[in-house]
């Protein structure tokens, strides 16, 4: 059983070289996207266009929101919005309970809670758009083929970093953290490591990363990067958009 990891972006919330960092796995024909960001469709697109690959929206009905920063949820809203109106089905959301606590209220209610129906104003509410399921904290949960495991970062809001299995292999993503030793733990199960990079008290520098010990460093990917940050020169392998690894069981990732 393979998982693939298709990149759709790297880049952290000002950059103006790259799309927002998120990502779409795929493991018997399954599909589960992390985050969205904005303008989703157009980055599919994108994706389409310069790497070959099949991703579109109509096939992707699973989405797994980090945290509420903007650069991980804001096309949520079209997504979702497109199901609805486009293909008439709800959309499957999955996050830790304390993200789902602040994503309706705070971020979607504005602009999702009364919609016309061309006679009247109809008021909404976030179960008439989503299928929800909770991601929890002390325990694995299912999602098509994936178990995955969530651990709160270190963080400006509740984020939940991944550690995701399927058929023998494991994904590990830091989401957006500042550095933390016990969370590299948690994260070092993994056959890959996706860990942000950037600027800031909230996130993770690289030579924090640096001084990481080498059966860590070799499974390093970085994401989330700067645009200061130079992918062909850093001393760790960098992400690029459209990229795309397989994780196959016994096989080490190159």
């Amino acid at each position: 059983m393979t998982i693939e990891i298709q990149t759709l972006g790297v880049g952290d919330a000002f950059s103006e070289l790259y799309c927002s960092t998120a990502f779409i796995l795929q493991c018997e024909g399954f599909r589960l996207a992390i985050d969205c960001p904005d303008r989703y469709r157009a980055v599919l697109k994108s994706l389409r266009d310069t790497s070959g690959s099949d991703h579109d929206l109509n096939d992707i009905d699973d989405f797994l929101i980090t945290h509420v920063h903007g650069d991980h949820m804001n096309g949520l809203e079209a997504v979702t919005f497109y199901k609805r109106f486009v293909q008439g089905r709800r959309l499957r959301l999955y996050s830790a309970p304390e993200v789902r606590a602040s994503m309706w209220d705070e971020r979607l209610k504005g602009s999702m809670a009364t919609l016309w129906d061309g006679e009247r104003l109809n008021t909404m509410s976030f179960d008439d758009y989503f299928d929800f399921e909770p991601l929890a904290w002390e325990s694995s949960t299912m999602i098509g083929p994936f178990s995955i495991r969530t651990r709160r970062t270190k963080h400006h809001v509740p984020t939940s970093a991944l550690l995701i299995e399927a058929g023998g292999v494991a994904l590990g993503y830091s989401s957006d953290t500042a550095f933390d030793s016990t969370l590299i733990d948690f994260l070092s199960q993994a056959d890959l490591i996706i860990h942000e990079t950037t600027l800031g008290p909230s996130h993770t520098s690289l030579a924090q990363l640096l001084e990481l010990p080498d059966t860590i460093r070799h499974k390093l990917r970085l994401v989330h990067y700067p645009d200061v940050f130079d992918p062909n020169t850093s001393p760790l392998p960098a992400l690029r958009e459209g990229q795309r690894i397989c994780l196959n069981p016994g096989e080490r990732v190159s």
